[in-house]
């Protein structure tokens, strides 16, 4: 279910989180354990679908502060290129393509992982070339929910994230985009510096739109770990590519 939220219109920096670089893959941030057989020639590296327009991992743009113990909400990045975000949440299913689909287009997404589908599985998703945010532990409706049922579901996530992966989280994801007042201070007190939710989701193949009929510059799309992560990312690649933007790493535009 799509909830379209107003858009703090901000633009928020984050460092890029490397674990290694394989050879032949554009920079960015790349959580890395193994690494493809090395290309000694660019001619000798395969052809991804989108090349990256600028090095991944370095600052595009910067947004306010925190603002009165809560943090911003974003559902669309005001940008001035041709730029889409894509966004995976959850972790419940390790696809084996997955890493491989993402290196063959050139396309580092931003994951948003929960303790109780992540746990377990550190190998996985350091095997990706994205960069880890959070989703709380147990995936609630935190709608509603009270200050500190709610700060323990968003901090307990990110130290889980922040002991598995060696860096704490800077950006939160709520379960079913739903959230209010205490959510956006809860995140704050853990040290967020934005909630982020989306314009467009996939599923089951296919790309469903907030508004209109087509992915616009700016836009942050969502998907999940599922067995149709496949189907699912190559519907978003292809829909990207139609509409002439290119995905880029939502981590350069917010941190």
């Amino acid at each position: 279910m799509f909830k379209l939220r107003l858009c703090a219109a901000f633009l928020l920096v984050a460092g890029a989180v490397a674990c290694g670089q394989p050879a032949g893959e554009p920079a960015g941030p790349v959580l890395t354990t193994s690494a493809p057989p090395a290309a000694t020639t660019p001619a000798e590296r395969p052809q991804r679908m989108f090349e990256p327009p600028y090095p991944y991992g370095t600052v595009q743009a910067k947004a306010p502060a925190v603002v009165d113990g809560m943090v911003p909400v974003v559902t669309h990045i005001p940008v001035d290129k041709p730029y889409v975000f894509i966004t995976v949440d959850d972790g419940a299913v390790q696809h084996p393509k997955a890493r491989e689909l993402m290196i063959q287009a050139g396309v580092w997404p931003t994951v948003f992982l929960n303790t109780k589908y992540a746990e377990g599985h550190k190998d996985y998703f350091k095997a990706l070339p994205v960069t880890v945010h959070s989703h709380t532990t147990s995936h609630p409706n935190l709608l509603g929910r009270p200050y500190e049922f709610q700060r323990n579901e968003i901090c307990g996530n990110a130290d889980f994230l922040t002991a598995e992966y060696g860096r704490r989280p800077t950006l939160f994801r709520p379960p079913f985009g739903n959230f209010d007042a205490t959510t956006r201070q809860a995140a704050a007190g853990c040290g967020f510096k934005a909630l982020v939710n989306w314009t467009a989701a996939v599923n089951d193949g296919r790309v469903q739109f907030q508004a209109g009929d087509r992915l616009k510059a700016g836009d942050i799309v969502l998907m999940h770990f599922r067995t149709t992560f496949a189907e699912d990312f190559t519907a978003f690649l292809n829909r990207a590519k139609q509409d002439g933007l290119t995905p880029v790493p939502l981590e350069d535009f917010l941190g």
